[in-house]
């Protein structure tokens, strides 16, 4: 079921003028809270770019120097600048990310599956919910609530099993859960990459003032050399120790945004799954001649046959044993011993 071309409806929620990636148009947006990848490192670009030009500019208040000068400090730039893209692509993903989760959180308000107590999802009534569906949103498919309801129901009413849709709702469940668990990927790779550049810097600073406390030793008694020196050597543990405190501090932002997103989008999915067990297979009921073929539905009656028939036993063996106590009462009454009045025989089995 699609929108005719030309045929402009005002839907409930739309997923063209909701979802934040298709603002810019041209980049096709993720699926569900999945972000394009080539968008967000553009804009990372971008946001690196104007970082490094506000910090060149507010550089030079002496109050604010201290701090900045860790950026641009000439030894520090070949693990700033990378940590420091890598911070605003992880922190622009997430953010994009957390916008799709709140947009995907709305179709969770939208009614639907008729909310009545006696209302039941069967062949018959699944087309009119469809059509519904179709009208509440402008493409279901890129909703996780809806695209699981259009899984179901579409089967329901194209194959008319009812046993069948619940099994679909939980592989698309399951698909879901996969796909999102895979949209994390460059954000847990970033928190794991940035620290590593950090000591890089490590690494390249403590060398550089290594190197220039084994030139001032071997600078004698020329005080102005070993100055020279010793100041390099103390650029060199600024570039080791700035380079890890950078990294560090911007590892551990975007860990926290992305542990934040995942407990926000589980809670999403909970939500989800809660709302399609309660309002779709929860209402679903088997025809009369879907009952027939139904598996419960034979093991119940194999059951009640089983049950009938051990009871007709039972009786039939309470009846043998009265029947036999008779028989053997009158024997004694005869005078006739239990011996050689013999046993009571039922006629229907002499028969």
């Amino acid at each position: 079921m699609s929108e005719p071309r030309g045929q402009h409806r005002r839907h409930q929620l739309s997923w063209r003028r909701g979802d934040i990636e298709n603002w810019f148009g041209v980049f096709q947006p993720g699926t569900y809270t999945s972000t394009n990848k080539a968008l967000t490192f553009i804009v990372a670009v971008f946001a690196t770019g104007g970082f490094f030009l506000l910090v060149s500019y507010f550089q030079k208040q002496p109050s604010l120097e201290p701090y900045l000068e860790v950026f641009l400090r000439g030894a520090n730039k070949y693990t700033t600048i990378p940590c420091t893209f890598l911070f605003f692509w992880g922190i622009v993903m997430l953010f994009f990310k957390g916008r799709k989760i709140n947009f995907q959180a709305k179709a969770l308000d939208l009614p639907c599956v008729p909310q009545e107590p006696d209302f039941l999802l069967n062949e018959q009534t699944a087309k009119p919910i469809l059509e519904s569906l179709f009208e509440i949103v402008d493409h279901p498919r890129h909703f996780i609530l809806f695209k699981r309801i259009e899984v179901g129901l579409s089967s329901l009413q194209n194959i008319g099993e009812v046993r069948d849709v619940a099994a679909l709702i939980k592989n698309q469940a399951d698909n879901d859960e996969a796909q999102i668990a895979s949209s994390y990927t460059i954000p847990s790779a970033i928190v794991w990459a940035v620290p590593i550049l950090g000591f890089i810097g490590t690494v390249l600073g403590l060398s550089r003032a290594i190197g220039e406390f084994a030139g001032a030793l071997n600078s004698g008694d020329n005080l102005a050399k070993i100055k020279e020196n010793l100041s390099g050597v103390t650029s060199g543990l600024a570039t080791a120790f700035e380079t890890t405190l950078v990294a560090l501090v911007f590892a551990l932002i975007v860990q926290l945004y992305l542990n934040f997103l995942q407990a926000k989008e589980s809670k999403l999915l909970d939500e989800c799954n809660e709302y399609c067990h309660q309002n779709v297979i929860a209402k679903l009921r088997l025809t009369k001649q879907e009952q027939l073929y139904d598996p419960q539905f034979i093991a119940q009656v194999a059951q009640m046959a089983q049950a009938q028939a051990q009871a007709q036993a039972q009786a039939q063996a309470q009846a043998q044993a009265q029947a036999q106590a008779q028989y053997e009462q009158q024997q004694s009454a005869q005078g006739l011993p239990p011996e050689q009045g013999g046993h009571y025989v039922d006629p229907n089995q002499a028969q």
